[in-house]
């Protein structure tokens, strides 16, 4: 079976990129529990990117598509940001952190954002009044002239021999 790449609606293309970057971040996650790397020092980047990312993109995610419309597929994207925000919040609230938390929250996200490139965001597409995408592409270019940039500075998915 080919991937051939998804062609996303431009209205939301800018949310479409925003989830390279969070394959990225769970890529820098299994890296650091591969190479063993302390967990608080990873528990301090996955609290960065809540932060500074996946937070504010679940929040654009939730106001100018999932709330326009009350349906399953938006309800369930609704419902799994919920869940990896609690996953967030155990990992935060567990002292002893296990490898296997931080591997199931990365894996989680991996599967939330593939549902909603191959299916909720098809689907928003399709049955959104354009004049909704288009006020979610007005506000998306006003919030987001440059593209997120993870400037992390504890690399500790580089391999530093």
């Amino acid at each position: 079976m080919e991937n051939k790449p998804i062609k996303r609606s431009p209205h939301i293309l800018v949310l479409a990129k925003d989830h390279h970057a969070g394959l990225l971040f769970c890529w820098k996650i299994k890296e650091g529990l591969k190479r063993n790397i302390n967990l608080h020092r990873i528990k301090k980047y996955v609290n960065y990117f809540w932060e500074h990312h996946l937070k504010p993109h679940f929040g654009e995610e939730e106001t100018l598509l999932f709330n326009q419309v009350d349906d399953n597929l938006s309800q369930q994207g609704k419902n799994e940001h919920l869940m990896l925000q609690k996953h967030i919040d155990g990992l935060n609230h567990d002292e002893k952190g296990l490898k296997g938390d931080y591997l199931e929250f990365a894996e989680l996200l991996i599967k939330h954002i593939r549902f909603e490139e191959r299916t909720l965001f098809p689907h928003l597409e399709q049955i959104l009044p354009l004049p909704v995408l288009k006020n979610a592409e007005e506000y998306l270019a006003q919030q987001h002239s440059a593209p997120f940039k993870d400037d992390y500075a504890d690399e500790f998915w580089i391999d530093k021999k």
